[in-house]
């Protein structure tokens, strides 16, 4: 039976869970800009605290992994790393997409397809495309979406778009097959049924050298010049 931390800083909401045998018992997290660096050590002491567990009674840590935010995930996985590493505990990753189509799944009765969007600036996203098994039909991708977007499938398929990214979507995609959720999936309790499976199979991550999934290169900007 395992006891597993979870952690999500993959986009704005900074989410912990604890999860036994793939089953969520305790989850903190809060939605807003600039949060992780302050809150997060604070919300994993709070649910072990919570669970009325020890650090040392964590059998692994897992962490979404990504594709989001440069600054939230390197905040996430530095975190998981540290506790990995101080506890002599397994690194788990799950990618931050999948984590949303399985939330989606465990929320809702639905036969169609799953995309979920991690917004990425203007009109491009971060995306895939799950069956309600979770594979993928579409991998893991930066897209730009526009009124020709996803129109194969959407000919033969219902598609729920979900997530933040699929918010600034809803006038472009206007095919009737197209739907959307406005609930929130990137929360670290989706994670669980995921990360005992990863823990079942020993799918463990090298601690040494693991680095988030980015999917593309942080770009720095320059700050305008006051007039």
């Amino acid at each position: 039976m395992a006891t597993i931390l979870q952690i999500e800083t993959a986009t704005q909401v900074c989410s912990v869970a604890l999860s036994i045998d793939g089953k969520t018992i305790c989850v903190k997290e809060e939605i807003g800009q600039n949060l992780h660096a302050s809150n997060l050590t604070l919300f994993i002491e709070d649910v072990i605290h919570a669970a009325k567990l020890t650090y040392q009674d964590l059998d692994a840590v897992a962490i979404s992994k990504g594709p989001g935010s440069y600054t939230g995930l390197r905040i996430g996985v530095s975190t998981a790393k540290g506790l990995c590493y101080a506890l002599d505990k397994p690194l788990i990753a799950i990618e931050t997409l999948k984590m949303m189509a399985a939330g989606f799944i465990a929320e809702n009765q639905f036969s169609g397809l799953i995309c979920p969007m991690i917004d990425a600036r203007r009109m491009e996203v971060y995306t895939a495309v799950f069956n309600t098994e979770l594979n993928a039909l579409e991998p893991t991708s930066a897209k730009i979406i526009d009124e020709t977007s996803f129109a194969n499938l959407l000919a033969t398929n219902q598609i729920t778009f979900l997530g933040d990214g699929a918010a600034k979507c809803v006038e472009t995609l206007q095919q009737s097959n197209a739907s959307f959720s406005e609930a929130n999936f990137n929360s670290a309790k989706y994670m669980s049924l995921l990360a005992n499976q990863a823990f079942q199979r020993s799918d463990f991550e090298d601690i040494a050298y693991f680095e988030p999934f980015y999917l593309k290169d942080f770009v720095v900007t320059q700050p305008k010049k006051k007039v």
